[in-house]
C-alpha cells in the first residue's frame, strides 16, 4: 500500500527531491531518523527507487564501529534494512558477511576495526554508520574512498551522532559534501511515549543534551587540558611492555546508583620512554564488590603489576575490598594531596611530548579528557575516567618507582 511507503512518513530533511552530492553527511541526534534515512536509502539503490536512485546499484558497501554493530543496528535493528523492506527482504549471509537482494545487489559488511578488509573490493555506493565512534575512523574511511570506483556516479552516506573528531570536522568543512542535521525532537513521533521529557528534563543545557538530542558538534572547550588534535597525534600500536598498572578511582562512599568507577589500564613500554593507554575499564558500580572484581580482572587480563587506587575516600576499605576478590593482587594505595588539575597538568604535558599513546579509541575517556577544565567537567560530573587516568600514568611516567621487565603485548 502507497500509505506504507518510505515517502509517506519521511521528513523533508529524509526525502531530499533535489540530489545531495556524492558524499551526504546526516549529523543527528539520538532518535532522530539517521538510521532509517540510512537503512531507506540504501534499499532505495539495491533497488533502483527514486528519488535516491535512477537505476539498481548491484556493489554495496556497509561499514560501523564492529561487525556487531553493523549487523544488530544497520541490517538486523528496529530501523535498519531488514526493518524497511517491506516486500521481498534481503537475505543476510552471515558466514560472508553479505546482504543478498533478490535483483541480484549485495552489500558486503565492515567495520571500523579492520581498515585493512576494505583493500580490493569496489562498490557503487556506500552506507557508513556512526563515523564519530569508529574505532580506526580516518583509515577506515580513507581505504572505503579508494573503493567506491564502480558505476557511472559512485556515492556514500554517512549517518553519525556527532562527536568532534577530525575526521568529521573535515567533512563538514568540504563544500563537496552535503550536511543534513535532525534533532532528536524533530522525530517525536517515533520515539517513545516520555523519552524526551525524561531526557530534556535530566540535561537541559548541557553540552550532552546539545550533542545527543539536537546533533550538534561541540567543538572543544578553550581551557580543556587535552585537545581532540592532541589525542588523535597520540594514536598508535605500542611497542613491547614493561610495566603494566590498574589506575582506579573508586566511588566515593555513599554515591548510590550511577556513581562510576574509574578503571583505566595504562603499560610503560619497554624503553620506558612513553606509556601507552591499554584499556578504559570503567563502570557504574553502586556496590564495591562489582568495581572491585572488574579492576582485579583487568589487572589478571592485562599481566599487570599493581592496581593503583586512590584511597581518599575509601582509606583501607579499597584496599580490603580488592583483597576479598583476590587477596594476591598488588594494590599501591595512593592519596591525593592536590586538586584534580594540578594532578592532571603533569599528565596532560606527556601527551604533548608524544611521551603517551592510546593503544586504540577509547571514546568515552576522550570525550572526558576534552572537557576537562579547570572547574572539573562542564556538566558537573566527577572525572573518574581522568582520574584513573592520572594516577595510571603518574604511577608509570612520574613517579620514577622500579625498573620494567619485558613482556609480549598482546
Amino acid at each position: 500500500m502507497i500509505a506504507d511507503e518510505w515517502f509517506a512518513h519521511a521528513r523533508p530533511e529524509q526525502y531530499p527531491l533535489a540530489a545531495p552530492r556524492d558524499t551526504w553527511l546526516v549529523i543527528g541526534g539520538r532518535g532522530s531518523g539517521k538510521t532509517r534515512l540510512g537503512a531507506e536509502w540504501i534499499n532505495a539503490l539495491a533497488r533502483g527507487f527514486a528519488p535516491f536512485a535512477r537505476a539498481r546499484h548491484g556493489r554495496l558497501a556497509l561499514v560501523g564501529e564492529t561487525l556487531a554493530d553493523v549487523r544488530e543496528v544497520m541490517i538486523e535493528g528496529p530501523s535498519g534494512i531488514l526493518a524497511v523492506s517491506r516486500r521481498h527482504r534481503p537475505r543476510y549471509e552471515a558466514s560472508r558477511r553479505r546482504l543478498v537482494w533478490e535483483t541480484g545487489a549485495v552489500a558486503q559488511v565492515f567495520s571500523s576495526e579492520d581498515p585493512d578488509s576494505l583493500r580490493g573490493p569496489q562498490f557503487e555506493a556506500a552506507w557508513c554508520d556512526e563515523l564519530a565512534k569508529w574505532r580506526r575512523p580516518q583509515e577506515t574511511f580513507d581505504m572505503l574512498q579508494f573503493g567506491l570506483r564502480l558505476g557511472p556516479r559512485p556515492r556514500q552516506i554517512v549517518t553519525t551522532t556527532p562527536r568532534p573528531i577530525p575526521l568529521l570536522r573535515r567533512l563538514i568543512d568540504d563544500e563537496q559534501v552535503t550536511v543534513t542535521r535532525m534533532r532528536s525532537r524533530d522525530n517525536a513521533a517515533n520515539l517513545a511515549p516520555g523519552f524526551l521529557a525524561a531526557v530534556e528534563r535530566r540535561y537541559a543545557g548541557t553540552r550532552l543534551a546539545r550533542q545527543e538530542l539536537d546533533g550538534e558538534l561541540i567543538a572543544d572547550r578553550a581551557d580543556a587540558l587535552w585537545t581532540r588534535a592532541l589525542i588523535e597525534a597520540a594514536a598508535g600500536p605500542p611497542g613491547p611492555l614493561g610495566r603494566v598498572v590498574v589506575g582506579l578511582d573508586p566511588p566515593a562512599g555513599g554515591r548510590g546508583r550511577g556513581a562510576l568507577c574509574g578503571l583505566v589500564v595504562a603499560g610503560l613500554e619497554a624503553d620506558g620512554t612513553r606509556a601507552v593507554v591499554l584499556a578504559d575499564g570503567t563502570l557504574e558500580a553502586a556496590q564495591p564488590r562489582a568495581w572491585a572484581e572488574r579492576a582485579v580482572a583487568l589487572y589478571h587480563r592485562h599481566a599487570a603489576d599493581a592496581i593503583v587506587a586512590e584511597v581518599n575516600q575509601g582509606g583501607q576499605m579499597v584496599s580490603a575490598v580488592l583483597a576479598t576478590v583476590d587477596p594476591t593482587v598488588a594494590v599501591r594505595p595512593v592519596r591525593a594531596q592536590r586538586g584534580k588539575w594540578l594532578r592532571a597538568e603533569p599528565v596532560a604535558a606527556l601527551y604533548q611530548q608524544g611521551r603517551v599513546r592510546h593503544a586504540e579509541r577509547f571514546a568515552a575517556l576522550e570525550d572526558e579528557m576534552c572537557d576537562f577544565g579547570p572547574d572539573g567537567l562542564s556538566q558537573g560530573r566527577s572525572p573518574d575516567r581522568v582520574d584513573a587516568l592520572v594516577w595510571a600514568i603518574t604511577e608509570l611516567m612520574l613517579a620514577g618507582r622500579g625498573e620494567p621487565r619485558i613482556r609480549d603485548f598482546v
